[in-house]
């Protein structure tokens, strides 16, 4: 049986409420620092649930690095850009490309492919409608009429999902394979997972992984709200009291390549992505099996595409949101799937929130920042864990990892899971 080509990463980007980079946030992780703190981007005085970990000195202009696309582009789309830009830049992409010949280099741009996760869950597009249906009334006829001049005509641009994809190849000149993928909180986590297969069948010799997400807006919190999903004040994964999950904002990205690409452009090499797996429990839009198996068999797939056993994980970073349902389940997969002697188990949504479309995508690059350290953070909102599963090893402190490889697991509406197996360098 031929190996499968190594899939190995040279750059990585992040953003989020805690920070503007891998390092900062897992600083941020460490320290115990979490960024929820109350909405400050609308008036949340009689909201439900006021809580998120939104983005602090949020400047468009600065992120996006081109204030004439903010025209054309979403929040959520500023910040996508940002952490592609970081791991274009720290992986010397453009750089590299430039020392070579036209032709040499026109080949090295339709080798480089792009794959993005967005989410698909927020209404704000839907806001540039509220002042003319309130002027006329709600009358269709009049609202028709009118809708030329009261809408912004750049409102069906700003609103398409594949915006990050559109932009972030015509910054970087990327014209190789390319996908946009929208589901749910797996999609950033699938990005990375199409952005490694392509690479190993050989559709391209790298590609930029990104998934992005803004969810922090009114109709959306008052939704999961209205669904039951929102933590009253704090995030506990795992915890005995845990009530719900909390929203972030943000997202990561990674520059994935052949491991014959990075050698020969002498690039650095950050870590590697070992092996994926998806699993569908098909039980309903929000209903999730207590025995958690679709989890489980996310990531025996993924041990068995890694060509491992569960005994080299040295971490395991949980989908972790904080929901009664889906913390109890994918707490007894993990100990289902590595027993009595499985490696330490984190969190990172305590702190971050949960950034929906983006959460495997940004949790991935903490991953490789946190196996880069040895540390495995801990979770300082876990106070007393559940004694249904009273074995998962989870603590409230940080922890050494066992090995240099990471499981990442990511879980969203639909009875999807995801699990991703990674290496550092």
């Amino acid at each position: 049986m031929t190996a499968k080509p190594a899939v190995v990463v040279t750059g990585s980007g992040a953003i989020c409420g805690s920070g503007r980079s891998p390092a900062a946030i897992v600083d941020a992780l460490l320290e115990g620092r979490s960024a929820l703190a109350p909405i400050a981007t609308w008036d949340v005085a009689h909201w439900p649930r006021p809580i998120a970990a939104e983005i602090a000195d949020y400047n468009a202009a600065v992120l996006a690095g081109d204030r004439k696309l903010l025209k054309l582009i979403r929040r959520t789309d500023v910040v996508g850009l940002y952490a592609a830009g970081e791991a274009v830049a720290e992986a010397g992409f453009v750089v590299y490309r430039g020392g070579l010949d036209e032709a040499a280099a026109a080949r090295f741009s339709e080798r480089t492919g792009l794959y993005v996760g967005s989410g698909g869950g927020t209404y704000q597009n839907q806001y540039d409608y509220f002042p003319l249906i309130r002027e006329t009334g709600g009358e269709l006829p009049g609202f028709g009429s009118e809708l030329v001049s009261g809408v912004n005509p750049m409102w069906l641009l700003k609103s398409l999902p594949n915006n990050v994809l559109c932009h972030v190849g015509i910054r970087f000149g990327i014209k190789g394979p390319n996908a946009c993928i929208t589901n749910h909180s797996v999609s950033g986590m699938l990005a990375i997972v199409e952005g490694a297969a392509g690479i190993a069948n050989g559709e391209a010799d790298r590609a930029v992984a990104i998934g992005h997400d803004t969810p922090i807006e009114p109709q959306n919190v008052l939704y999961y709200h209205g669904a039951g999903l929102l933590a009253r004040e704090m995030l506990r994964p795992f915890d005995e009291s845990r009530d719900g999950s909390l929203m972030g904002e943000g997202a990561g990205a990674l520059m994935l390549e052949s491991d014959a690409s990075a050698r020969a452009r002498g690039a650095a090499v950050l870590g590697r992505v070992l092996g994926a797996g998806h699993a569908t429990e098909s039980e309903g839009l929000l209903a999730i099996r207590e025995d958690g198996d679709g989890p489980a068999r996310a990531m025996r797939a993924a041990l068995a595409d890694a060509g491992i056993d569960r005994g080299d994980v040295g971490m395991i970073v949980a989908h972790g949101n904080g929901t009664p349902a889906s913390d109890a389940s994918e707490a007894l997969a993990i100990l289902d799937v590595f027993g009595a002697n499985a490696p330490p188990v984190t969190g990172f949504k305590w702190a971050i929130g949960h950034l929906i479309a983006a959460a495997g995508a940004i949790e991935t690059v903490l991953a490789f920042e946190a196996l880069r350290r040895g540390v495995v953070p801990g979770i300082p909102t876990l106070e007393r864990i559940d004694p249904a599963f009273a074995a998962l090893p989870v603590s409230r402190t940080a922890a050494r990892s066992r090995s240099d490889i990471a499981l990442v697991l990511s879980r969203g509406f639909g009875g999807t899971d995801a699990a991703l197996v990674v290496r550092a360098a």
